[in-house]
């Protein structure tokens, strides 16, 4: 298998080329910059796996698939939050994020090595990647649910909203003014349609708005656990593997 690393970050670059190694692939050409990697690709034939860091020191990388056609598969690493990262879900591309993981590379490479032999070119919109990735704040989310109430329909804002959970296979929303709405959305559907700068998934059966903390307490097992102004319906926990993304969220 024929692997490239494309990264400005040469400390990076090396543990990574390590991180492979420890998995029996080797990835002896690494890269730096877009003008370097243009002239490699002209000049080298195509490898099988690029590992395609996104901002490199002189531009984007997508200028390098702007410029050339690589008939390479890509995974990105990129330091890029999750909010950012719905560009390559929607384009069903794989990507690390760094610090890069040991289980998470291991998995991509797996993952790699189980597609069809046959190469293919890379053919993705570059441009709506860079435009969810260089300007995330013209993304579109949700700003109001309707719900029924009774023979009405009841318009919520979703700054009034201070959480939503799941319960008893329904999904509901729960407003400042101390009110359940259900919803007709499941928790995994509203990832894609929550900003993120505002709610975050504590857990597998909670989302909280940022706005409506009104404590945060240690709990058991390294965990943490969330008062909220209005709900005290039950207790709000976040989950032990999700505390230090919530951390930085709250940053």
């Amino acid at each position: 298998m024929n692997v490239i690393i494309i990264e400005d970050e040469k400390p990076s670059a090396r543990r990574l080329q390590r991180m492979l190694k420890s998995l029996d692939v080797e990835a002896e050409t690494m890269l730096h910059s877009v003008e370097e990697s243009l002239e490699w690709f002209q000049n080298n034939e195509h490898p099988d796996l690029i590992f395609l860091d996104i901002q490199l020191s002189d531009g984007l990388s997508f200028e390098i698939f702007e410029t050339l056609d690589i008939n390479s598969a890509v995974i990105f690493t990129t330091a890029y939050d999750e909010y950012a990262l719905q560009a390559f879900k929607l384009n069903s591309i794989d990507y690390l994020l760094k610090p890069i993981d040991d289980d998470d590379l291991r998995n991509a490479v797996n993952k790699f090595k189980g597609r069809t032999p046959q190469k293919q070119a890379v053919t993705l919109d570059f441009n709506d990647i860079k435009k969810l990735l260089v300007n995330p704040i013209e993304r579109e989310y949700k700003k109001r649910f309707s719900v029924k109430v009774g023979q009405h329909l009841k318009l919520i804002n979703i700054e009034d909203i201070e959480c939503i959970y799941s319960e008893n296979k329904g999904t509901y929303a729960y407003t400042n003014e101390s009110r359940n709405y259900l919803l007709d959305l499941t928790l995994d559907q509203l990832e894609e349609e929550l900003e993120p700068h505002v709610f975050f998934r504590v857990s597998r059966k909670f989302y909280v708005n940022i706005n409506a903390i009104k404590d945060i307490i240690s709990y058991t097992n390294s965990r943490l656990q969330i008062k909220l102004s209005h709900f005290n319906e039950q207790d709000i926990i976040v989950a032990r593997e999700r505390v230090k993304d919530f951390k930085n969220w709250l940053e």
